[in-house]
């Protein structure tokens, strides 16, 4: 017994201390977090707390989990990134039990060696004041005996529940039990199947201001943020150069996807900040088309990429449409350069004091002027073909919190399409024509910077980059078919 407590020691002291050499140097610092906390305690109501908890673990099937990903707002204000944890801002000096103040309080999953050898090291209370530089941080079971009077807050600031956390039974401090002991101590009106959505708000309850405070903060990047956001959009750029040069008739939709993926990965993006669109020909039309399934794309095709590496929590947002035989058809050069004069009319306005929407509505003017010119359309004619917005902020979220007016410091997209589905009611020349371009934008003092200009836009930039040799082409894998009857045949 003494050998396995011995054990149990040293992999909870080691993989608290191997953290930091495991891990890459150019997080957001802690003094980034902390200041975001200020600037959030700064625009709170008087008398008023907010409250923040972590996401959810998802389950994906049976005893397997979703990788886990920390909720936007709460990474951004802590830098903790596990799951089972709560937060509390305070606008005002709250004074412990103990006569010690504070104005903040973190709970978080505590420290476990058996768990740990399973699912991944853990910071608990102490990894979280040092690491992370919280002074007041407990372990998530203590929130149950927390003892604040929260009658006596003018305002607590959450947002409302949407009752699909699951409880885990063997853990009797998870988020479900969090979600559950934090409604008891407020008096959370909850009836059985009615959440504060339907209900009257009561007495100092509010769902609502935090998100507005949120997306204040949230929508102007600091300068940490601006340049964690570059190197995102840099590595999406590189992901679409890479298949340019690499694109042959033939491949698959899951395959031209793989290329994308693995230079995110070379270049240590974490992660994907939304499933990744590969929609050749007709799968372009659906504007969210993450099947990526056509084995064969065939040398007449488009093909429509939209893809952004995450890096570090923060997201890009690019889309590019390449021929598939590295050639634009009449056809199809004539809706991609109309798609591409609308987002360049769109950039021409995009500065601060703009609405974001005004993008949108530029964007539209020319694209219906364009359509009516190659007679797709009649004057005045409603349709489909162009169905969608084209700005939204981006960040730790892909639509990204943020205002209706661009700010600078705000980080944006633009990004105009065209979507001509087959048996269309226009000339059959059209049908099968999806285009889309998406560019990442940061607003400046008097105007932008083109954040991934690096990935080629125009059709001369794109039939150029696909006539580049890739470091894909000499790249093949057996033939399964092939090594399964050597299998079985024993030769």
């Amino acid at each position: 017994m003494k050998i396995i407590c011995c054990l149990l020691l040293f992999i909870s002291t080691y993989s608290l201390q191997a953290q930091d050499a495991d891990l890459p140097d150019d997080f957001l610092s802690k003094d980034f977090h902390l200041e975001r906390r200020e600037k959030l305690r700064e625009s709170l109501p008087a008398n008023s707390v907010a409250v923040f908890f972590a996401n959810p673990v998802r389950n994906r099937a049976n005893d397997v989990e979703y990788v886990y990903h920390q909720d936007p707002d709460f990474y951004y204000l802590t830098g903790y990134k596990e799951p089972e944890a709560l937060l509390f801002v305070f606008k005002d000096q709250q004074t412990a039990a103990n006569g010690t103040a504070y104005n903040e309080i973190l709970f978080v999953q505590p420290r476990n060696a058996m768990r740990e050898m399973w699912t991944g090291r853990r910071l608990g209370e102490q990894g979280t004041k040092d690491i992370l530089g919280f002074q007041q941080t407990f372990n998530n079971s203590e929130f149950k005996r927390y003892n604040v009077d929260f009658s006596k807050f003018s305002k607590i600031l959450f947002f409302d529940f949407h009752n699909d956390v699951r409880d885990n039974p063997r853990d009797s401090s998870d988020l479900y039990d969090l979600i559950a002991q934090f409604k008891t101590k407020v008096k959370y009106p909850e009836k059985k199947g009615v959440s504060l959505a339907v209900e009257p708000i009561k007495n100092n309850l509010d769902t609502k201001a935090l998100a507005g405070l949120m997306a204040n903060l949230r929508g102007i990047k600091t300068n940490e943020e601006i340049e964690m956001i570059r190197k995102a959009v840099a590595i999406s750029c590189m992901g679409q150069v890479e298949v340019m040069k690499a694109i042959k008739p033939g491949m698959s939709e899951r395959e031209i996807q793989g290329i994308h993926e693995f230079v995110f990965k070379k270049y240590q993006a974490e992660d994907l900040g939304y499933p990744s669109i590969v929609g050749a020909g007709h799968n372009g039309c659906i504007l969210h088309y993450i099947d990526n399934y056509k084995p064969n794309v065939t040398s007449k095709e488009l093909i429509l990429m939209d893809l952004g590496a995450e890096l570090h929590g923060y997201s890009a947002d690019i889309t590019r449409t390449i021929p598939v035989n590295g050639k634009f058809s009449p056809e199809q050069k004539a809706i991609y350069e109309l798609v591409l004069k609308a987002q360049e009319e769109a950039m021409k306005i995009t500065k601060p004091g703009i609405p974001l929407r005004l993008t949108t509505d530029t964007c539209r003017a020319v694209i219906n002027r364009g359509l009516v010119e190659l007679g797709i359309i009649k004057p005045n004619e409603k349709h489909l073909y162009f169905p969608h917005g084209v700005s939204h902020h981006i960040g730790l979220d892909v639509h990204d919190r943020g205002g209706a007016i661009m700010e600078e410091g705000n980080t944006i997209t633009i990004e105009p399409g065209i979507y001509i589905p087959d048996n269309a009611a226009c000339d059959k020349k059209w049908w099968g024509i999806a285009v889309r371009i998406e560019d990442d934008f940061l607003i400046t003092k008097d105007g932008y910077e083109h954040l991934s200009k690096m990935g080629p836009r125009t059709v001369k930039e794109i039939e150029d980059m696909m006539k580049e040799p890739s470091v894909f082409d000499n790249f093949s894998l057996p033939d399964l078919d092939k090594v399964n009857s050597k299998s079985k045949t024993g030769n």
